[in-house]
């Protein structure tokens, strides 16, 4: 069997797609390399301008003091903890409208949002009494309203801070922790002796990625409208309504503390975990770009090149012409070329026309090389259309994601049946026997002399 012309010419040819393997490994190192290039794009517009945005608040911290007892070496030694006590809106509601740019630097895109939000939020009294409740050991500080961002540079303009209708003053820092940024508002003495404590303002966000708000509110709200028509809304909560067009979204979230439990993570505030607060989310997906789709086609290279090499291996069987292995692996580097042409002119003209492009020259390419090695137009033709079909189909697979398994087994169940077709009458074993040796009759033309 080993000798056999059949065998040694599978085996070449399993070897010729072996081979192949090598410049499509780096074609696909290329395309992680490039969008590595991208993603740098990102970060420099993130350092050059702001980070993803977290809105904790916002909320009343009061700042206290805690002399406490610990036993050390059989002593009662006096320590003391300093740590603040929180007062949580009853409801809160946040508005936006975002607007998203893209910024370039080079080839290479990012985007940058600016939301102007208005916020509104009501606090009983009666919530304070119980944190302003005199405790032995306890010293209590003067309140204040608290509201954390995620990167304070993306905060731009204030605007019209009132409590109970009152102008406030706006002062920067969050006030309760170091690593924590955003701002606060000093509370005078007639506004925590009112009964209910009304916040209203509006605030210019700046950011990068991500947006969340933290739903602090016994209830709370956000309803969001955005020009960026590919949202991602991640976190911990979906919106409960949302609307996605070309030109942007709207989106409104709804919760309270019996889904969050707020409420009791708030009751010993040297115990909060800011980072991992539930919050609504939404951020700024990047949809499908020129990487990921290059990177999804160079996976379907292979069945590119199985499928070319099939069609060839059966014309070969159907018809006296021989091809050599190296015509083979000139073909299969044409393929291979392809996906580096639509890599490089994507970057410039977009996915789509790269791709018909790159297809309408590898078509070219193969096609004057194929009609000397096909002998004639006719069968480098039908071999061209057959390509360009090809690349038709792995274009339907990279746009069908859900649906690219059936599609790709489809393509394959079409590719065996025409096989078995088209051989249904033909004798395999033909091909495994050994070519008998011309005989040569014994003449005077194999004398020397005469």
């Amino acid at each position: 069997m080993f000798k056999s012309p059949l065998f040694f010419k599978i085996a070449t040819l399993i070897g010729c797609v072996g081979l192949l393997l090598v410049p499509l490994m780096m074609v696909s190192d290329l395309v992680a390399e490039r969008a590595s290039y991208r993603s740098l794009v990102e970060d420099s517009l993130r350092q050059s301008t702001s980070g993803p945005q977290k809105l904790i608040g916002p909320m009343i911290a009061v700042p206290t003091t805690e002399i406490y007892t610990v036993v050390e070496d059989d002593k009662n030694v006096l320590r003391k903890r300093m740590y603040f006590r929180y007062w949580l809106p009853e409801s809160l509601t946040v508005e936006g409208q975002q607007n998203v740019e893209s910024r370039e630097i080079g080839i290479y895109e990012g985007q940058i949002w600016h939301t102007t939000l208005t916020v509104n939020a009501q606090f009983e009294r009666s919530k304070l009494d119980a944190l302003m409740k005199a405790e032995e050991n306890v010293t209590l500080g003067e309140p204040f309203l608290v509201m954390s961002v995620g990167d304070s540079r993306g905060i731009g303009v204030v605007e019209a801070p009132e409590l109970n209708g009152i102008p406030a003053t706006v002062e920067p820092g969050s006030g309760i922790h170091g690593d924590l940024p955003g701002l606060h508002i000093p509370l005078s003495t007639a506004m925590l002796d009112a009964r209910t404590l009304s916040l209203s303002m509006t605030l210019n966000l700046n950011g990068t990625g991500s947006f969340s708000v933290v739903p602090v509110g016994r209830n709370s709200e956000l309803a969001l409208t955005s020009n960026w028509p590919h949202p991602g809304f991640l976190g911990d909560f979906l919106p409960v309504q949302r609307e996605i067009t070309d030109k942007g979204f709207s989106a409104r979230w709804q919760s309270s503390w019996f889904a969050t439990d707020l409420g009791s993570q708030f009751n010993r505030g040297y115990r909060v975990a800011w980072d991992e607060l539930p919050a609504f989310k939404v951020s700024v997906a990047t949809p499908a770009d020129q990487y990921q789709l290059a990177d999804r086609a160079t996976k379907y290279a292979i069945l590119l090149i199985a499928l070319t090499f099939m069609a060839f291996f059966v014309f070969e069987t159907l018809t006296a012409l021989r091809l050599h292995p190296m015509q083979y692996l000139l073909v299969g580097l044409s393929l291979v070329m392809f996906y580096l042409v639509l890599l490089a002119l994507s970057e410039h003209i977009g996915f789509t026309p790269a791709w018909i492009a790159a297809s309408l020259t590898g078509a070219f390419i193969n096609g004057i090389y194929l009609q000397a090695v096909l002998k004639g137009w006719r069968n480098s033709l039908l071999f061209t259309v057959a390509l360009l079909a090809l690349d038709g189909v792995m274009w339907v697979l990279l746009r069908s994601e859900d649906s690219a398994l059936l599609l790709g087994t489809g393509v394959l169940l079409v590719a065996l049946s025409a096989v078995m077709f088209l051989t249904r009458h033909f004798d395999w074993y033909s091909l495994s026997k050994p070519k008998a040796k011309p005989i040569v009759p014994e003449g005077d033309e194999l004398r020397v002399w005469k």
